[in-house]
């Protein structure tokens, strides 16, 4: 018993609650720009030899598939090294911890390689924020510009053309059985049965008997010519619409697939930012 309380009594002074933060910031900070730096270093490198690898050209370059396994292996490559060295230089820097426990000093190495790590990774995130909100912003006053020099000549066919959402069932309303071939307005009511049959992924077969009266009237063919003719810009329009789709989905699917690389290779950043908080710590403890 007085063994276990003369342990006690040593140990009582290593626990005393110290005044000093158990986190070196100074260590950590820079820890954090260096891994920043590596990471834009890495980086530039890595789209230099992204673009370089692909083509415009369908019979060159690597195919869309090696691009995004290759770009997922570099991004967890930026992060194994830069992460590495943000967290090495972090236990190497701080200031060693006298009378402490030597599994207290391994915590408070990883914890300040976990840091190190966090702290470039927002840094980072906060410098990508702002340059693409000031190349938003530069690019929004530019269309408006444009849009500004183009509202007086643009003003008068705008107010011609009507696209709201009413706009096709307005047309419904005041659809003639023989429609005038000099009407001016046929070709935007004819764009605006196109737009609707789009978004709706069909046209109904009055909207089609309709469309060929129009190209009847206007270019003086048969009806069944006509209605030939309405039937292969439909295909068009609906090809255009599936492909459009199409892309949608591929886009979506690879967001979605660079979700999940940048989640794997920012864990991995941060594992091995710890591992190598921890490692620097010891070495510079036994110097």
């Amino acid at each position: 018993m007085a063994i276990m309380n003369e342990v006690r009594r040593r140990d009582s002074g290593v626990n005393d609650e110290s005044s000093v933060s158990a986190v070196a910031w100074g260590p950590v900070i820079g820890g954090a720009f260096a891994a920043s730096a590596i990471s834009l270093l890495l980086l530039t490198l890595g789209s230099g030899l992204g673009l370089s690898s692909v083509s415009s050209w369908s019979d060159s370059g690597i195919t869309a598939t090696t691009f995004t396994v290759g770009a997922a292996i570099w991004l967890i490559v930026v992060q194994w090294l830069s992460a590495g060295l943000g967290g090495y230089l972090t236990g190497r820097l701080r200031t060693k911890w006298a009378n402490m426990h030597s599994d207290e000093v391994f915590f408070r190495d990883t914890a300040h390689g976990f840091l190190a790590w966090a702290v470039a990774t927002v840094m980072s995130v906060a410098l990508i924020a702002s340059a693409a909100t000031s190349a938003a912003g530069g690019a929004a006053q530019t269309v408006a510009n444009a849009a500004g020099s183009a509202v007086g000549g643009a003003g008068q066919a705008a107010s011609q053309v009507d696209t709201g959402p009413t706009a096709y069932y307005v047309d419904s309303l005041f659809r003639a059985d023989r429609p005038a071939a000099d009407d001016p307005a046929a070709k935007a009511e004819a764009g605006r049965i196109l737009l609707m049959g789009a978004k709706n992924g069909t046209i109904p077969d009055n909207d089609k008997t309709y469309l060929g009266q129009l190209v009847a009237a206007r270019t003086g063919l048969p009806q069944d010519a006509a209605v030939q003719r309405v039937n292969g810009v439909l295909d068009q329009v609906q090809a255009a619409e599936r492909k459009t789709r199409e892309v949608a989905d591929q886009t979506r699917k690879a967001t979605a697939q660079g979700s999940f690389f940048l989640f794997f290779s920012m864990l991995i950043g941060a594992f091995i930012a710890s591992a190598a908080g921890a490692l620097g710590g010891r070495q510079r403890d036994e110097l």
